[in-house]
Protein backbone atom coordinates (compact mmCIF):
# COMPACT_ATOMS: atom_id res chain seq x y z
CA UNK A 1 0.00 0.00 0.00
CA UNK A 2 1.17 3.39 -1.20
CA UNK A 3 2.83 5.36 1.60
CA UNK A 4 0.53 8.56 2.59
CA UNK A 5 2.25 11.86 2.32
CA UNK A 6 0.61 12.98 5.98
CA UNK A 7 2.58 9.62 7.75
CA UNK A 8 5.94 11.11 5.84
CA UNK A 9 5.58 14.49 6.71
CA UNK A 10 4.63 13.25 10.22
CA UNK A 11 7.81 10.92 10.37
CA UNK A 12 10.05 13.81 9.11
CA UNK A 13 9.20 16.52 11.58
CA UNK A 14 8.58 14.62 14.65
CA UNK A 15 12.17 13.14 13.96
CA UNK A 16 13.79 16.19 13.15
CA UNK A 17 12.68 17.68 16.25
CA UNK A 18 13.67 15.09 18.32
CA UNK A 19 17.23 15.28 16.58
CA UNK A 20 17.33 18.58 16.73
CA UNK A 21 16.76 18.48 20.58
CA UNK A 22 19.67 16.08 20.97
CA UNK A 23 21.58 18.51 18.47
CA UNK A 24 21.34 21.45 20.64
CA UNK A 25 22.14 19.93 23.97
CA UNK A 26 24.99 18.45 21.79
CA UNK A 27 25.68 21.85 20.73
CA UNK A 28 25.43 20.26 16.78
CA UNK A 29 24.52 21.47 13.28
CA UNK A 30 20.70 20.93 12.95
CA UNK A 31 21.36 20.54 9.07
CA UNK A 32 23.51 17.45 9.59
CA UNK A 33 20.78 16.01 12.14
CA UNK A 34 17.98 15.89 9.24
CA UNK A 35 20.04 14.39 6.89
CA UNK A 36 21.38 11.33 9.34
CA UNK A 37 17.51 11.20 9.88
CA UNK A 38 16.73 10.84 6.27
CA UNK A 39 19.62 8.28 5.80
CA UNK A 40 18.23 6.51 9.30
CA UNK A 41 14.71 5.93 8.18
CA UNK A 42 14.79 6.43 4.49
CA UNK A 43 15.10 3.44 2.11
CA UNK A 44 18.33 1.91 2.73
CA UNK A 45 18.11 1.50 6.22
CA UNK A 46 14.53 1.31 8.30
CA UNK A 47 12.67 1.76 5.31
CA UNK A 48 9.89 3.70 7.44
CA UNK A 49 9.89 6.87 4.42
CA UNK A 50 9.73 5.17 0.89
CA UNK A 51 8.92 7.68 -2.01
CA UNK A 52 11.95 9.56 -1.35
CA UNK A 53 11.23 11.14 -5.14
CA UNK A 54 8.00 12.83 -4.18
CA UNK A 55 9.81 14.22 -1.01
CA UNK A 56 12.94 15.67 -3.29
CA UNK A 57 10.51 17.64 -5.58
CA UNK A 58 8.59 19.06 -2.95
CA UNK A 59 11.46 20.03 -1.08
CA UNK A 60 12.51 21.68 -4.40
CA UNK A 61 10.24 24.77 -3.48
CA UNK A 62 12.44 25.36 -0.43
CA UNK A 63 15.12 26.40 -2.42
CA UNK A 64 12.90 28.35 -5.23
CA UNK A 65 11.55 30.15 -1.81
CA UNK A 66 15.19 30.95 -0.87
CA UNK A 67 16.28 32.42 -3.84
CA UNK A 68 13.26 34.67 -3.80
CA UNK A 69 13.89 35.79 -0.13
CA UNK A 70 17.52 36.56 -1.34
CA UNK A 71 16.32 38.56 -4.19
CA UNK A 72 14.11 40.49 -2.14
CA UNK A 73 17.38 41.64 -0.02
CA UNK A 74 19.31 42.75 -2.97
CA UNK A 75 18.88 46.05 -5.02
CA UNK A 76 19.90 45.40 -8.52
CA UNK A 77 23.00 47.66 -8.98
CA UNK A 78 24.86 46.45 -6.45
CA UNK A 79 24.25 43.06 -7.47
CA UNK A 80 25.40 44.33 -10.78
CA UNK A 81 28.21 45.39 -9.61
CA UNK A 82 29.38 42.42 -7.59
CA UNK A 83 28.86 40.01 -10.94
CA UNK A 84 30.74 41.95 -13.35
CA UNK A 85 33.73 41.52 -9.64
CA UNK A 86 32.92 37.78 -8.99
CA UNK A 87 33.22 36.44 -13.19
CA UNK A 88 36.83 36.44 -13.26
CA UNK A 89 37.15 34.53 -9.73
CA UNK A 90 34.10 32.33 -10.65
CA UNK A 91 35.78 31.09 -13.92
CA UNK A 92 39.14 30.50 -12.83
CA UNK A 93 37.95 28.24 -9.52
CA UNK A 94 36.06 26.37 -11.52
CA UNK A 95 37.86 25.49 -13.90
CA UNK A 96 40.95 24.95 -11.41
CA UNK A 97 38.44 22.57 -9.26
CA UNK A 98 37.23 20.87 -12.40
CA UNK A 99 40.56 20.14 -13.55
CA UNK A 100 41.34 18.51 -9.93
CA UNK A 101 38.21 16.49 -9.81
CA UNK A 102 38.90 15.05 -12.92
CA UNK A 103 42.56 14.14 -11.87
CA UNK A 104 41.20 12.52 -9.32
CA UNK A 105 38.49 10.48 -10.76
CA UNK A 106 41.17 9.41 -13.49
CA UNK A 107 43.54 8.30 -10.85
CA UNK A 108 41.19 5.87 -9.24
CA UNK A 109 40.36 4.18 -12.64
CA UNK A 110 37.58 5.74 -13.76
CA UNK A 111 36.70 6.19 -17.74
CA UNK A 112 37.82 9.39 -19.26
CA UNK A 113 34.74 10.81 -19.84
CA UNK A 114 33.52 9.67 -16.55
CA UNK A 115 36.08 11.60 -14.64
CA UNK A 116 35.25 14.73 -16.92
CA UNK A 117 31.98 14.58 -15.21
CA UNK A 118 32.95 13.97 -11.95
CA UNK A 119 35.46 17.35 -12.54
CA UNK A 120 32.22 18.84 -13.44
CA UNK A 121 30.15 17.96 -10.10
CA UNK A 122 33.49 19.60 -8.41
CA UNK A 123 33.19 23.12 -10.16
CA UNK A 124 30.25 24.08 -7.99
CA UNK A 125 29.20 25.38 -4.12
CA UNK A 126 25.99 24.74 -2.54
CA UNK A 127 23.82 27.38 -3.12
CA UNK A 128 21.60 25.76 -0.17
CA UNK A 129 24.39 25.21 2.37
CA UNK A 130 25.49 28.71 1.12
CA UNK A 131 22.44 30.61 1.47
CA UNK A 132 20.65 28.62 4.55
CA UNK A 133 23.47 29.55 6.81
CA UNK A 134 23.89 32.82 5.57
CA UNK A 135 22.00 35.44 7.88
CA UNK A 136 19.40 37.45 6.37
CA UNK A 137 19.40 40.49 8.60
CA UNK A 138 22.97 40.62 8.37
CA UNK A 139 25.11 39.32 6.09
CA UNK A 140 22.85 40.14 2.78
CA UNK A 141 23.38 43.56 3.40
CA UNK A 142 26.77 43.67 3.77
CA UNK A 143 29.64 42.95 0.92
CA UNK A 144 30.41 39.16 1.83
CA UNK A 145 26.69 38.11 1.15
CA UNK A 146 26.62 39.34 -2.07
CA UNK A 147 30.05 38.33 -3.02
CA UNK A 148 28.76 34.81 -2.24
CA UNK A 149 25.02 35.18 -4.01
CA UNK A 150 27.06 36.61 -6.52
CA UNK A 151 29.72 34.03 -7.09
CA UNK A 152 26.59 31.08 -6.58
CA UNK A 153 24.31 32.53 -9.22
CA UNK A 154 27.26 32.51 -11.92
CA UNK A 155 27.85 28.83 -10.92
CA UNK A 156 24.35 28.44 -11.19
CA UNK A 157 24.72 29.42 -14.88
CA UNK A 158 27.36 27.40 -15.42
CA UNK A 159 25.57 24.41 -14.18
CA UNK A 160 22.79 24.98 -16.40
CA UNK A 161 25.49 25.12 -19.50
CA UNK A 162 26.62 21.37 -18.15
CA UNK A 163 23.36 19.92 -17.98
CA UNK A 164 22.08 21.54 -21.44
CA UNK A 165 25.61 19.85 -22.91
CA UNK A 166 24.39 16.63 -20.88
CA UNK A 167 21.11 16.59 -22.11
CA UNK A 168 22.79 16.64 -25.62
CA UNK A 169 24.56 13.68 -25.14
CA UNK A 170 21.07 11.83 -24.29
CA UNK A 171 19.87 12.33 -27.96
CA UNK A 172 17.87 15.76 -27.25
CA UNK A 173 18.46 19.12 -29.06
CA UNK A 174 22.33 19.67 -29.67
CA UNK A 175 24.13 21.42 -26.95
CA UNK A 176 25.13 24.88 -28.87
CA UNK A 177 21.78 25.34 -29.71
CA UNK A 178 20.79 25.07 -26.01
CA UNK A 179 23.91 27.59 -24.91
CA UNK A 180 22.30 30.11 -27.59
CA UNK A 181 19.14 29.90 -26.61
CA UNK A 182 19.87 30.49 -23.22
CA UNK A 183 22.07 33.37 -24.44
CA UNK A 184 18.83 34.81 -25.27
CA UNK A 185 16.61 34.23 -23.26
CA UNK A 186 17.88 35.26 -19.79
CA UNK A 187 18.03 38.51 -21.07
CA UNK A 188 14.67 38.61 -22.16
CA UNK A 189 13.19 36.97 -19.39
CA UNK A 190 14.87 39.58 -17.17
CA UNK A 191 13.64 42.51 -19.06
CA UNK A 192 10.35 40.74 -18.49
CA UNK A 193 10.18 40.47 -14.94
CA UNK A 194 11.61 44.05 -13.63
CA UNK A 195 8.76 45.28 -16.68
CA UNK A 196 5.64 43.78 -14.97
CA UNK A 197 6.49 44.06 -11.55
CA UNK A 198 6.99 47.78 -12.37
CA UNK A 199 3.90 48.45 -14.21
CA UNK A 200 1.79 45.76 -12.86
CA UNK A 201 2.85 43.71 -9.88
CA UNK A 202 4.20 46.62 -7.93
CA UNK A 203 0.73 48.66 -8.57
CA UNK A 204 -1.44 45.73 -7.13
CA UNK A 205 1.00 46.04 -3.82
CA UNK A 206 -0.26 49.52 -3.72
CA UNK A 207 -3.45 49.61 -3.76
CA UNK A 208 -4.20 46.41 -1.80
CA UNK A 209 -1.19 46.96 0.84
CA UNK A 210 -3.61 46.94 3.81
CA UNK A 211 -4.61 43.60 2.96
CA UNK A 212 -1.90 41.21 4.27
CA UNK A 213 -3.28 37.60 3.03
CA UNK A 214 -3.52 39.29 -0.40
CA UNK A 215 0.18 39.90 -0.38
CA UNK A 216 0.96 36.55 1.05
CA UNK A 217 -0.56 35.08 -1.87
CA UNK A 218 0.85 37.57 -4.61
CA UNK A 219 4.74 36.65 -3.32
CA UNK A 220 3.66 33.14 -3.64
CA UNK A 221 2.15 33.27 -6.97
CA UNK A 222 4.52 35.66 -8.17
CA UNK A 223 7.69 33.75 -7.20
CA UNK A 224 6.11 30.00 -8.19
CA UNK A 225 4.86 31.76 -11.60
CA UNK A 226 8.50 33.18 -12.38
CA UNK A 227 9.97 29.56 -11.28
CA UNK A 228 7.99 27.51 -13.54
CA UNK A 229 8.33 30.31 -16.31
CA UNK A 230 12.21 30.36 -16.02
CA UNK A 231 12.30 26.39 -16.45
CA UNK A 232 10.15 26.94 -19.38
CA UNK A 233 12.59 28.66 -21.28
CA UNK A 234 15.30 26.32 -20.27
CA UNK A 235 16.41 28.36 -17.48
CA UNK A 236 16.48 27.11 -13.88
CA UNK A 237 13.69 27.72 -11.40
CA UNK A 238 16.17 28.95 -9.00
CA UNK A 239 17.47 31.56 -11.39
CA UNK A 240 13.86 32.67 -11.98
CA UNK A 241 12.80 32.77 -8.27
CA UNK A 242 15.55 34.87 -7.81
CA UNK A 243 15.18 37.41 -10.54
CA UNK A 244 11.63 37.66 -9.27
CA UNK A 245 12.91 39.12 -5.97
CA UNK A 246 15.47 41.02 -6.94
CA UNK A 247 12.52 42.66 -9.41
CA UNK A 248 10.76 44.36 -6.69
CA UNK A 249 14.04 44.51 -3.84
CA UNK A 250 13.75 48.37 -4.03
CA UNK A 251 10.16 48.42 -2.55
CA UNK A 252 9.35 48.69 0.80
CA UNK A 253 7.07 46.10 0.98
CA UNK A 254 9.76 43.47 0.39
CA UNK A 255 10.77 43.64 3.89
CA UNK A 256 6.96 42.06 4.53
CA UNK A 257 7.08 40.12 1.99
CA UNK A 258 10.24 38.61 3.17
CA UNK A 259 9.50 38.09 6.56
CA UNK A 260 6.15 36.40 6.21
CA UNK A 261 7.84 33.93 3.68
CA UNK A 262 10.13 32.30 5.61
CA UNK A 263 8.16 29.88 7.50
CA UNK A 264 7.30 28.17 4.24
CA UNK A 265 11.04 28.51 3.78
CA UNK A 266 12.13 26.29 6.61
CA UNK A 267 9.53 23.61 6.27
CA UNK A 268 10.36 23.00 2.61
CA UNK A 269 14.29 22.77 3.63
CA UNK A 270 13.80 20.41 6.80
CA UNK A 271 12.39 18.39 3.83
CA UNK A 272 14.99 19.14 1.52
CA UNK A 273 18.05 18.32 3.52
CA UNK A 274 15.84 15.26 5.58
CA UNK A 275 15.41 14.23 1.19
CA UNK A 276 18.69 14.31 0.61
CA UNK A 277 19.87 11.22 3.50
CA UNK A 278 17.07 9.27 2.54
CA UNK A 279 17.89 9.16 -1.25
CA UNK A 280 21.30 7.93 -0.52
CA UNK A 281 21.65 4.31 -1.00
CA UNK A 282 24.32 3.29 1.85
CA UNK A 283 25.01 -0.15 0.62
CA UNK A 284 27.06 1.49 -1.94
CA UNK A 285 29.01 3.75 -0.20
CA UNK A 286 32.15 0.92 0.54
CA UNK A 287 32.49 1.17 -2.92
CA UNK A 288 33.55 4.48 -3.59
CA UNK A 289 34.42 5.48 -0.22
CA UNK A 290 37.89 5.97 -0.65
CA UNK A 291 37.86 8.35 -3.52
CA UNK A 292 34.47 10.02 -2.53
CA UNK A 293 36.97 11.09 0.45
CA UNK A 294 39.44 12.19 -1.61
CA UNK A 295 37.11 14.25 -3.73
CA UNK A 296 35.66 15.64 -0.64
CA UNK A 297 38.40 16.72 1.18
CA UNK A 298 39.75 18.78 -2.16
CA UNK A 299 36.50 20.50 -1.68
CA UNK A 300 36.62 21.17 1.60
CA UNK A 301 40.37 22.29 2.30
CA UNK A 302 41.14 23.55 -1.03
CA UNK A 303 38.06 25.59 -1.66
CA UNK A 304 38.47 27.95 1.20
CA UNK A 305 42.04 28.52 0.41
CA UNK A 306 41.94 29.46 -3.30
CA UNK A 307 38.68 31.24 -3.56
CA UNK A 308 40.29 33.20 -0.34
CA UNK A 309 43.43 33.93 -2.45
CA UNK A 310 41.15 35.01 -5.31
CA UNK A 311 39.11 37.33 -3.42
CA UNK A 312 41.96 39.00 -2.17
CA UNK A 313 43.97 39.74 -4.95
CA UNK A 314 40.44 41.54 -5.55
CA UNK A 315 41.28 43.82 -3.34
CA UNK A 316 39.13 42.07 -0.74
CA UNK A 317 40.17 41.93 3.15
CA UNK A 318 41.97 38.46 4.14
CA UNK A 319 39.43 37.93 6.81
CA UNK A 320 36.56 38.27 4.81
CA UNK A 321 38.27 36.46 2.15
CA UNK A 322 38.78 33.41 4.27
CA UNK A 323 34.99 33.48 5.80
CA UNK A 324 33.99 33.80 1.89
CA UNK A 325 35.89 30.63 0.85
CA UNK A 326 34.35 28.52 3.91
CA UNK A 327 31.15 29.36 2.95
CA UNK A 328 31.86 27.72 -0.36
CA UNK A 329 34.10 25.24 0.28
CA UNK A 330 31.42 22.22 -0.20
CA UNK A 331 30.18 20.38 -3.74
CA UNK A 332 26.47 21.83 -5.05
CA UNK A 333 22.96 20.00 -4.79
CA UNK A 334 23.38 21.03 -8.89
CA UNK A 335 26.46 18.21 -8.52
CA UNK A 336 23.39 15.56 -7.62
CA UNK A 337 21.70 16.60 -10.56
CA UNK A 338 24.66 16.82 -12.89
CA UNK A 339 25.39 12.84 -11.93
CA UNK A 340 21.33 11.44 -12.21
CA UNK A 341 21.50 13.13 -15.71
CA UNK A 342 24.48 11.90 -16.84
CA UNK A 343 23.97 8.28 -15.50
CA UNK A 344 20.35 8.41 -17.11
CA UNK A 345 22.52 9.70 -20.67
CA UNK A 346 24.18 6.64 -20.04
CA UNK A 347 27.50 9.23 -19.89
CA UNK A 348 28.67 7.47 -17.00
CA UNK A 349 28.42 4.26 -14.83
CA UNK A 350 26.51 4.34 -11.71
CA UNK A 351 29.22 3.60 -9.84
CA UNK A 352 30.27 6.69 -10.91
CA UNK A 353 27.21 8.55 -9.69
CA UNK A 354 27.38 7.27 -6.12
CA UNK A 355 31.02 8.79 -6.07
CA UNK A 356 29.52 12.04 -6.87
CA UNK A 357 26.30 11.59 -4.42
CA UNK A 358 28.79 10.69 -1.72
CA UNK A 359 31.32 13.00 -1.97
CA UNK A 360 28.59 15.91 -2.22
CA UNK A 361 26.87 14.33 1.29
CA UNK A 362 29.83 14.08 2.94
CA UNK A 363 31.15 17.99 2.43
CA UNK A 364 27.45 18.87 3.34
CA UNK A 365 27.74 17.26 6.65
CA UNK A 366 31.51 18.44 6.69
CA UNK A 367 30.77 22.00 5.64
CA UNK A 368 27.39 23.12 7.31
CA UNK A 369 29.27 21.21 10.79
CA UNK A 370 32.33 23.51 10.46
CA UNK A 371 30.11 27.17 9.13
CA UNK A 372 27.55 26.60 12.00
CA UNK A 373 30.31 26.48 15.46
CA UNK A 374 32.31 29.09 13.67
CA UNK A 375 30.21 31.94 12.07
CA UNK A 376 27.10 34.00 12.39
CA UNK A 377 24.23 31.62 10.78
CA UNK A 378 20.54 31.54 11.80
CA UNK A 379 20.64 27.93 13.25
CA UNK A 380 23.96 28.66 15.18
CA UNK A 381 24.04 26.72 18.23
CA UNK A 382 25.85 29.36 20.10
CA UNK A 383 23.84 32.54 21.26
CA UNK A 384 27.10 34.81 20.24
CA UNK A 385 27.20 33.94 16.65
CA UNK A 386 23.37 33.33 16.17
CA UNK A 387 22.22 35.96 13.47
CA UNK A 388 18.36 35.49 11.68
Amino acid sequence: MDQSIVFSVFLIFTGAAILATVALYARQSLLVAYILLGMAIGPSALGLVKDVQLLQELSHVGIVFLLFLLGLNLHPQNLWHMFRKATLVTLLSSALFAALGALTALLFGYAPLEAAVVGAALMFSSTIIGLKLLPSTVLHHQHAGEIIISVLLLQDLIAIVILLILHGQGGNQPAWQGIVTLALTLPAFMLFAFGFSRYVLIRLLARFDTIQEYIFLLAIGWCLGMAELSEALGLSPEIGAFIAGVAVATEPISRFIAESLKPLRDFFLVVFFFSLGAAFDLAAMAQVILPAAVLAAISLLLKPLVFKWLWVHEGESPEQAREIGVRLGQISEFSLLIAILATESAVISMQASYLIQLATLMTFIASSYYIVLRYPTPIAVSDRLRRD
